[in-house]
């Protein structure tokens, strides 16, 4: 039987093993969450290995040969292969959380996507609030999730955000020199522009190369601006172009490659 030694590394007496893997990795590779979302379930006592409730991050596992529990639930350690991954884009409207399971029943992302959408465990990539609307990744790819939501490589996203009222260019120059929010988090420059403007309410448009939470509404209120409406348009290489709110679609083969090239993965598609 799989025993746990001294490093918080579970492994097999026996033979022919494989070799230990970090927990949260195991967690990704099985498409339960990202690496980020599995080092949280960890820390919050939500998973045990081999019935023995794990806390620490560093924990090895052995897969094939340890039994992983996620809240009592049984975990499959199969890693898919490539061609078996999911990715899938989606426009997400507001009051909708960001998570695959509300412990308040509020609606989730996964009950947004259509029937045909919803398989091989998708999880969201990354997050946006709960009265924030706009693209979403969701995938199953765990390697993929880590590179997207890991700072090293974190890809530019570009939001719309209608601002009540007028906007002084004064307090655009503060966004663009790199704020300091009231919490005393030091921001980048944001690239922002006023895309359109109408009676009592100017639209900006921002690019942001941070991923802090809640970070536009954050300097909006520090800015004194009340945010009417947020919505995510794009990612890096994806857009959100047509895609309705509330509607969902697999991303497109060229759409894909350009994301795996843009978060340093090789494609093994020749």
């Amino acid at each position: 039987m799989p025993q746990k030694n001294d490093s918080n590394t579970f492994s097999d007496t026996g033979s022919g093993s494989s070799a230990p893997i970090r927990i949260n990795k195991a967690l990704a590779q099985a498409g339960i969450c990202s690496r980020r979302a599995a080092d949280d379930l960890v820390a919050q006592g939500l998973v045990a290995v081999n019935g023995e409730t794990v806390t620490a991050a560093g924990t090895k596992v052995v897969p094939g040969k340890d039994h992983i529990t996620v809240q009592g639930k049984p975990i499959a350690l199969s890693s898919p292969g490539q061609d078996e991954f999911n990715y899938v884009l989606l426009n997400k409207p507001t009051q909708v959380v960001t998570t695959v399971s509300d412990p308040q029943g509020r609606r989730t992302v996964l009950d947004v996507l259509p029937q045909n959408l919803k398989k091989n465990r998708l999880f969201p990539v990354g997050r946006l609030d709960f009265f924030s609307q706009g693209l979403l990744l969701l995938t199953n790819d765990g390697e993929m999730a880590n590179r997207l939501t890991h700072p090293s490589w974190h890809l530019p996203k570009v939001y719309r955000v209608t601002i009540r009222g007028g906007i002084a260019e004064a307090k655009l120059n503060i966004m663009r020199k790199g704020m300091v929010l009231a919490e005393g988090e030091r921001l980048s420059p944001v690239e922002v522009t006023i895309a359109k403007q109408q009676a009592g309410t100017v639209q900006l448009e921002m690019t942001l190369i941070q991923g802090l939470n809640r970070q536009i509404r954050r300097m909006c209120r520090d800015l004194k601006w009340t945010v009417l409406r947020l919505e995510r348009v794009s990612q890096g290489p994806l857009s959100l172009g047509r895609l309705r709110e509330g509607q969902a679609r697999e991303l497109q083969a060229d759409e894909l490659a350009a994301l795996r090239k843009a978060v340093g993965l090789e494609t093994n598609k020749k």
